[in-house]
């Protein structure tokens, strides 16, 4: 076996160990149960999947997906069967649709439409309205004498708002907020729902959106503004499930739908207070609130992902016993890392490097190609892995094609750049002793030109490494799972569990390629750099 099939077995090994979603359950695959990155739908994700594990079926988590059009655009494209739902959110956000009626109106109106139009369906609501809460500190309140919206509108243009990314771009969001009370606030910052709390708190911002049932409303002691103007439609929580969860396991279906109508607004705020402000593992309240709404509990999920992962500090007085818990759970996370990382830039070297060595001969349309690839590095990351979910679904594949995109630019201009501007006076006398072109290519160009390539990739590599975090957001795992739980969840040290170790292994990547591009660089050259 040569070494190149011996490489490539170990990864395709890798590969199938790192990606497997665990034992099925009879007669079908695993129900993939995902969420959106804020502690609520973490919470409801994980009764989702408690649920459905008392019931016999295997669980593949997907926690921490990106905006509602990630998560949904995963269901309608099959890549996940169940994440909790909002009706306000798939009437406005979803099916573009102005406000109508009450909370039953809404909910018709989404549950016929839905399957007409995408073949995903809503299951009953769970019990309990999670509107949005326009909240302020309290001494703001006072200071502007603030009770409604329509009072938030007068004193706009002295207020900075932190409004999440989702709410600035949606219809029930901030341009509706606009058109409805003439809001013009003096200046508005995208925030991640948990940060906007402490910047609240700090001074950082004026207003902010939260939601109704958020525990850190309480924490923080915030005023929410009365929405006079009735401009936020009903936001019923409940399951939407996609087109072969609703096909072809009704028992699965039936056992998400014992949920409905069992879970009151109060029992939710309490068990969002556990996990924002006590800091309670995920999984632990899950299983808690299932025993209270009288259909029991599973114990301690099995199988987590790491936004189940428990955030507490129970018996953890330092971040080292907090790393050291987790060693397995750590260990995992970064092989799924060296995974994405590793297997992306190995196409893009056999890919780029060929590509630069071909645009030398066929200079006319070097610029031109290399610009065009180039064009790749301007589209925002998250952006390009959203982009993938459609064609790719969820998980490691979109990931990958979005890495190697990313990668394959500074490899291909590194490897042209070198190839071309390799020591012209040895080219020269190459040629003058009779040398082909070819054997100029592989006997002076190639050996002169190595340093340059390897310095591409490794550039490649460590943006690589700092780009798969962001994998996290469309299922991929990876380090950046316990980066989104954390921001989510507002657990310094788990955000930690993924900062830390991605930053190391950088600076291992770094000086790993650093050195292997020293070793390739010819002796006199190397001599004179050191």
């Amino acid at each position: 076996m040569t070494r190149l099939a011996r490489w490539a077995l170990a990864v395709g090994l890798l590969l199938a160990l790192v990606t497997a979603p665990g034992a099925q359950a009879p007669g079908g695959s695993p129900v993939v149960v995902a969420s959106k990155p804020f502690g609520e739908s973490y919470l409801l994700a994980e009764m989702f999947a408690q649920a459905l594990e008392q019931r016999g079926f295997a669980v593949d988590r997907r926690s921490g997906l990106g905006a509602t059009e990630i998560a949904f655009g995963a269901l309608r494209a099959g890549a996940i069967d169940v994440y909790p739902e909002y009706t306000g959110t798939g009437l406005l956000a979803l099916l573009g649709e102005e406000p109508r009626g009450d909370a039953r109106a809404v909910f018709l109106r989404v549950s016929r439409a839905f399957p007409e139009r995408w073949g995903t369906h809503w299951l009953p609501p769970l019990g309990f309205e999670n509107t949005y809460a326009i909240a302020v500190r309290r001494e703001t309140a006072e200071r502007y004498r603030l009770k409604t919206l329509s009072d938030l509108a007068r004193a706009a243009p002295e207020l900075t708002a932190g409004f999440s990314p989702d709410f600035i771009g949606r219809a029930d969001g901030l341009a509706g907020l606009r058109e409805a009370y003439g809001l013009q606030l003096r200046d508005v910052r995208s925030l991640l729902q948990s940060v906007k709390y402490r910047a609240l708190d700090e001074g950082e911002v004026d207003v902010i959106d939260g939601y109704s049932t958020d525990g850190l409303i309480a924490r923080y002691d915030l005023v929410v503004l009365v929405d006079d103007a009735g401009f936020f439609p009903p936001y019923e929580a409940a399951a939407v499930v996609g087109r072969r969860l609703w096909e072809s396991q009704p028992a699965a279906v039936a056992a998400l739908s014992a949920l409905s109508g069992r879970i009151g607004v109060d029992r939710m705020r309490v068990w969002n207070e556990r996990v924002e402000a006590s800091g309670e593992p995920v999984s632990r309240v899950a299983a808690d609130a299932l025993r209270e709404i009288g259909l029991g509990s599973v114990g301690r999920a099995g199988g987590g992902a790491v936004g189940t992962a428990a955030p507490g500090s129970e018996g953890e007085p330092s971040l080292a016993g907090y790393f050291w818990a987790r060693r397995s759970l750590l260990l995992r996370l970064v092989l799924r890392h060296l995974l994405l990382v590793s297997v992306s830039l190995a196409a893009a070297v056999v890919v780029g490097v060929p590509l630069g060595l071909l645009l030398e001969r066929a200079r006319w349309g070097a610029e031109t190609t290399l610009r065009a690839t180039g064009l790749l590095q301007t589209i925002p990351s998250i952006a390009l892995l959203a982009f993938m979910i459609p064609l790719l679904g969820i998980g490691v594949l979109p990931a990958l094609v979005a890495l190697f995109l990313y990668s394959l630019y500074p490899i291909a201009r590194n490897s042209y750049t070198g190839v071309r501007h390799a020591a012209p006076e040895a080219v020269e006398a190459a040629l003058a002793l009779g040398m082909t072109p070819g054997q100029v290519l592989r006997h002076v160009r190639l050996p002169l030109a190595a340093p340059v390539v390897a310095a591409g990739i490794r550039t490649a590599a460590v943006f690589a490494v700092g780009t798969a975090t962001l994998a996290a957001f469309i299922g991929a795992g990876g380090l950046g799972d316990p980066i989104v739980s954390g921001l989510a969840l507002s657990d310094v040290r788990m955000i930690l569990l993924g900062a830390v170790p991605a930053a190391l292994l950088a600076l291992v990547v770094d000086l790993a390629l650093g050195a292997a591009e020293r070793a390739v660089t010819p002796g006199p050259k190397r001599n004179s750099e050191s």
